[in-house]
């Protein structure tokens, strides 16, 4: 759909690169109070994807918010990328999504029209998922703003956590890099039309195929690397299961395109930020570029399942994503907690 007013020109940021640092979330939520309950079984404690709570033996009810500025001028397009970011959440905790509200804010430049394709495309991604959006809430703003706020279930045995790595698994990631740095090249008119269709189709993927075949097999470990990247969310997935990941740098699926442009410079704001946050906790082994660095440090939106199996189950597995996702890589394993959470080889 053709817009008067370009979306993306209304919005400082773009997609997941407008999350807050995961270390200035940590610093924020410190100190306050807050009921302990023991039916809720994944908090914020461990920077998991969503919440968990407890509804009875058979069921656990999972929680989930996100939303963000335009990460493209299309309005039907932003609909569908920022409700299929929102719905990853629970794919990414082992759960069905079943009931959403819509979160939008409106700046007074975008015509009615606009405004009604977004929540068209994020209603027709929320149908593709099978959850239902039951109302929502719009205000209006300097920016606009859209998301969704997800709720799912999923057997209290079988939620899937970002912090239960065990040393001799592997991760397999399941959606390429690059996200981040070519939709900022595409600001500039440096990415390829072409190019960026694919990246458009490819944040509007759910990762629920992804989920429906992880959930066969023996995770021990899982979440979806979207805002903080795939060292960010690494470092998380390090820090809860208290091991050491390495990634095998050569292993890791990127679009091709992105490394040229990082190498050029055009690094999203939220790929610095990442950086702040990790590099403390990361050793490069190595001869390991900048430009992939940054690649590895690039914010996603929308973007792929990152999980830890044993080695034994990983072939299989591998074999199966690749028929939904043909980018999906082994890309690093785990080791007992070294000096650093994270190693680059």
């Amino acid at each position: 759909m053709e817009t008067e007013v370009q979306l993306t020109k209304l919005a400082s940021c773009a997609g997941c690169g407008a999350k807050a640092g995961a270390g200035t979330l940590v610093h924020m939520l410190e100190g306050f109070r807050t009921h302990e309950d023991p039916r809720l079984l994944v908090g914020y404690d461990k920077s998991d994807d969503a919440s968990v709570y407890l509804l009875d033996d058979e069921t656990a009810l999972v929680q989930t918010t996100d939303f963000f500025p335009p990460i493209v001028d299309d309005p039907f397009l932003f609909g569908q990328i920022a409700a299929a970011n929102a719905l990853s959440d629970v794919y990414a905790m082992g759960g069905e999504p079943k009931l959403a509200l819509n979160l939008m804010c409106v700046p007074e430049q975008m015509e009615p029209e606009a405004v009604r394709e977004i929540l068209r495309g994020g209603y027709e991604k929320a149908y593709e998922a099978g959850a239902i959006i039951a109302g929502g809430h719009t205000i209006h703003g300097a920016e606009p703003l859209y998301g969704l706020a997800v709720s799912g279930f999923v057997h209290p045995k079988k939620v899937l956590k970002n912090c239960g790595a065990v040393p001799g698994d592997v991760l397999i990631l399941t959606k390429p890099l690059g996200v981040g740095i070519l939709t900022t090249a595409a600001k500039a008119q440096m990415a390829e039309q072409s190019v960026m269709e694919r990246i458009y189709r490819q944040m509007t993927v759910l990762n629920k195929a992804a989920r429906d075949i992880i959930v066969r097999y023996p995770v021990h470990s899982c979440t979806d690397v979207t805002g903080f990247a795939l060292l960010g969310h690494g470092t998380e997935m390090a820090q809860g299961s208290q091991c050491t990941i390495h990634i095998q740098t050569e292993c890791v699926p990127y679009h091709k395109e992105a490394y040229p442009l990082a190498e050029m410079g055009f690094i999203p704001a939220g790929a610095y930020r990442n950086r702040e946050y990790a590099e403390a906790g990361v050793r490069v082994q190595g001869d390991v570029s900048l430009a992939m660095q940054d690649l590895l440090y690039d914010p996603q939106t929308s973007g792929g399942l990152l999980f830890a199996l044993p080695e034994a189950e990983a072939g299989r597995c591998l074999e199966e994503l690749k028929e939904e996702h043909p980018f999906a890589a082994v890309v690093g394993y785990v080791t007992k907690q070294e000096e650093a959470f994270l190693v680059l080889e």
